[in-house]
């Protein structure tokens, strides 16, 4: 019999890996997903528009913005589908129990003075959502633990 009290934390874990699944693939993989738009660029987890897919990058755009911290900061993106995998494992072991800042925007002005059009891509959102969506599932999925899972039967006296 499924566990009735486990199933929004599933249901939670589950949309917070296709949402991180859909992160990781962002530019170059896939353009219409990115975390940084500028000029002709989408810049995304594992590269931008036109690089070859890796971790780590430098920004091929004009002015002094290429730094060691900017790079270190790009090959952190790896985060994304190592935390796409982690809560694919959540799903998996709920399956079985069911069964059972302010950063960004500083770099943003200091490419808009040396004139590049840079604004948000829509990535940011879907990774918000994926960690509303994994908290809402950890705290559904606390509460499903103390849930009743004793068969329901009669008890007759004999």
């Amino acid at each position: 019999m499924a566990a009735s009290a486990a199933l929004p934390g599933l249901f939670f874990c589950f949309s917070a890996m296709i949402l991180l699944i859909l992160v990781s693939v962002s530019s170059p993989t896939l353009n219409s997903i990115s975390f940084l738009n500028a000029n002709q660029y989408a810049f995304g987890v594992f590269g931008y528009t036109g690089s070859q897919v890796h971790v780590g990058y430098y920004f091929p755009l004009p002015g002094d913005i290429n730094t060691t911290t900017l790079h270190n900061l790009t090959s952190v993106l790896i985060l994304y589908p190592i935390a796409a995998g982690l809560s694919g494992l959540a799903f998996l072991f709920g399956v079985c129990g069911a069964g059972y800042h302010r950063a960004g925007t500083v770099f943003m002005n200091r490419l808009r003075s040396n004139g590049i059009n840079a604004n948000w891509g829509n990535a940011n959102w879907l990774a918000l959502g994926a960690l509303v969506a994994l908290l809402i599932g950890s705290c559904t999925a606390a509460c499903g633990v103390f849930g009743h899972y004793r068969d329901k039967r009669s008890t007759r006296r004999r």
